[in-house]
């Protein structure tokens, strides 16, 4: 019961990552945003994350503390940064930082909620994180849901819905507590998910030098730098496929918010499914198979015709089970290749480094939409491409047979 209750508040407390896209339209006009100016508020929630999760690193906070309290705490404050904008703000530069903030917030909900999980989780880490990502995809895709659910709402109340979803979700983990010793995993009783996590130079380097962690989190990389973009650019895809299926005349037509709920929602399935089957096939062989099919999808969906919007909608829904169902199997692959005991600190590079690729991503992309349509898409391949070159080496029989094979510097 407490794993159901920390995933579901791990769903309701990043609904905050997203929530300007879910009234992406209403902000543009409003606030009269191009394009890159509204990628670079998403952009600025990406920085506040990775600022976050660095000083959380160089700090030790996160070990010195109880990982629910810093759960509570940051969806508690996350909630009321959100909401702040829509009191009165009208300063771009204002909006920007309050994002920035929320940012900061979910440094302490995302890495603490996949904690608190492992912290319960005896065995099989790459299905329950099946499960944490797929409740991060789902909060990712609430404010859309929520505008989807109130097409006449102010953007104003889509986010403040943005925000009453994380109290929520920090009443939940409030509620669950810490774990008594005797009910947390064997791995974290004998201290291997515990130590201090603190960035050092000694660190790095032994961390970089092993093989089998720089193949996953290359191929981590080349997922970054798809997923984040392809998610902030939804809006500005669903909305051709949605005015052409009005057009045709079939009574009814998704609204551009439940075709981007559904998008990235979907990506649940992706996620625990992908979870599951890597207890068959192996947690690498999963990630190569997500990135090639999403791979694919950057590849051909700039080329399908703007007259098939069926078939556009079923590729968006096809694409957003995929580009996601990767990720929580590379949590996994480095957690098995990073040398333990600095698996913080690997933890903490991957994460860093990964994020900061989305930055630069979700600009690129928020810009050349704006003026190369769906062609821009085009700039997502590489993505894919690295991640499967990057993974060659973890396919091999040898490491899908003995995951630490390649745990060991060159």
């Amino acid at each position: 019961m407490a794993v159901a209750f920390i995933v579901l508040a791990q769903c309701l407390s990043t609904s905050l990552w997203f929530s300007p896209s879910g009234v992406a339209e209403s902000l543009v006009l409003e606030w009269q945003l191009s394009a890159a100016a509204f990628s670079w508020l998403l952009a600025a929630t990406q920085l506040g994350f990775i600022a976050g999760t660095l000083a959380f690193a160089f700090s030790g906070v996160a070990d010195r503390f109880q990982p629910t309290r810093i759960f509570v705490v940051c969806s508690l404050l996350g909630a009321l940064t959100n909401a702040a904008v829509t009191w009165g703000v009208t300063d771009y530069g204002v909006f920007w930082s309050l994002r920035f903030v929320v940012g900061i917030c979910l440094a302490g909900i995302y890495p603490l909620g996949m904690k608190m999980l492992v912290q319960r989780v005896d065995s099989n880490p790459a299905a329950a994180l099946g499960w944490l990502v797929g409740m991060l995809t789902l909060g990712t895709a609430m404010p859309h849901g929520l505008r989807a659910l109130g097409q006449s709402w102010p953007w104003t109340e889509v986010l403040l819905g943005s925000s009453v979803l994380a109290v929520v979700g920090a009443l939940l983990v409030a509620w669950v507590g810490q774990p008594h010793k005797q009910h947390q995993s064997p791995s974290v009783q004998t201290g291997l998910q515990v130590a201090p996590v603190r960035l050092n130079t000694q660190a790095l380097r032994e961390v970089i030098a092993v093989r089998g962690f720089r193949a996953s989190a290359l191929g981590y990389f080349g997922h970054m730098w798809e997923l984040y973009a392809f998610w902030s650019v939804l809006p500005w895809l669903s909305l051709p496929i949605s005015r052409s299926l009005l057009e045709a005349g079939h009574g009814w037509a998704p609204s551009v918010a439940l075709i981007s709920f559904c998008a990235i929602g979907i990506g649940f399935f992706g996620c625990v499914l992908g979870g599951l089957w890597s207890r068959r096939v192996g947690s690498a062989r999963v990630a190569a198979t997500a990135l090639a099919a999403s791979g694919l999808m950057c590849l051909v969906y700039p080329f399908i015709p703007g007259t098939w919007p069926l078939v556009q909608l079923g590729c968006l829904m096809f694409w957003g089970i995929c580009v996601v169902a990767d990720s929580p199997q590379f949590s996994a692959i480095s957690a098995q290749q990073a040398p333990p005991q600095w698996l913080g600190s690997a933890l903490v590079l991957q994460n860093g480094v990964g994020f900061l690729i989305t930055v630069v991503s979700i600009l690129l992309l928020g810009w050349a939409v704006q003026n190369w349509g769906s062609m821009a898409l085009l700039l997502l391949a590489p993505g894919p491409v690295l991640g499967l070159w990057a993974l060659q080496p973890l396919l091999a029989p040898d490491v899908q047979s003995s995951p630490r094979t390649l745990a060991k510097p060159l």
